[in-house]
């Protein structure tokens, strides 16, 4: 996969993602599915299995969109290209919804798993996101380290970073899980089933999300704020913020 040069190509750094792309995100993810399935599944608009795959398929589509355009990948539409299609053909062969839980609990859990897995490899998933010279000035943060003698306090920063980001996958998962159990009560290939699939989508959002963005904020503090006591250096000089992209 090709990467994107911040210095030639802005558009496409990290840094420059307009918030206009996480409301597209938000619309074709969960908003329109979630419509679809609560209030045109009935014998009367679209049916129920056209109306299952009516508002499925508009992840996959936005998210093979994203990729192709961008040619980057874009974790939320990721995710929904591979659960999308796990929901829809659980509830088209109208299993038992704890499939469905057991399916909305694993990805989020496999995830988190591979970001342990990532400690015992030579590039540690929280190592490669402070790597990126776009966003962290690397370069002073080395110098800082070689001279404060102090890597192995760095190392053992990011650990338990990486740790803290594992277990906001795995709290998503348990959310997950217990959402669907709680909510999809219906039968599956019924109407009532359609539109308790969408109220999960629309709770996913609060009930998951925010618990996990939390953690998230929290972690990314210990990180700062770790760096910034090992290393004496301030946040501006930690981070390379492109002002001409934040006017």
């Amino acid at each position: 996969m090709a990467i994107n040069d911040s210095s030639s190509d802005k558009p496409n750094t990290p840094l420059s993602q307009k918030p206009s792309g996480i409301f597209w995100n938000l619309l074709f993810n969960l908003i329109v599915p979630m419509i679809i399935l609560t209030k045109f599944s009935g014998a009367d608009t679209l049916g129920i299995k056209l109306g299952l795959i009516t508002a499925l398929s508009f992840p996959i589509v936005y998210g093979l969109k994203d990729f192709i355009s961008t040619n980057k990948i874009n974790l939320f539409s990721v995710l929904g290209v591979i659960s999308v299609p796990l929901t829809g053909g659980i509830s088209l062969l109208e299993l038992d919804a704890i499939y469905i839980a057991i399916k909305e609990a694993a990805i989020p859990g496999i995830l988190g798993a591979a970001i342990l897995i990532s400690l015992k490899t030579t590039q540690p998933f929280i190592h490669t996101l402070l790597k990126n010279r776009s966003i962290v000035n690397t370069v002073k943060i080395s110098q800082a380290l070689d001279d404060k003698l102090c890597h192995a306090e760095y190392d053992h920063l990011l650990t338990n970073a990486t740790w803290f980001l594992a277990g906001s996958f795995f709290l998503s998962s348990t959310l997950n899980f217990f959402l669907a159990i709680i909510i999809l009560t219906a039968e599956p290939g019924t109407e009532l089933f359609n539109q308790q699939l969408g109220r999960m989508l629309a709770l996913s959002l609060p009930v998951n999300a925010l618990p996990a963005m939390l953690v998230n904020i929290a972690n990314l503090v210990y990180v700062s704020r770790g760096i910034k006591r090992l290393t004496s250096l301030t946040l501006e000089e930690i981070l390379i913020i492109d002002t001409e992209n934040a006017k």
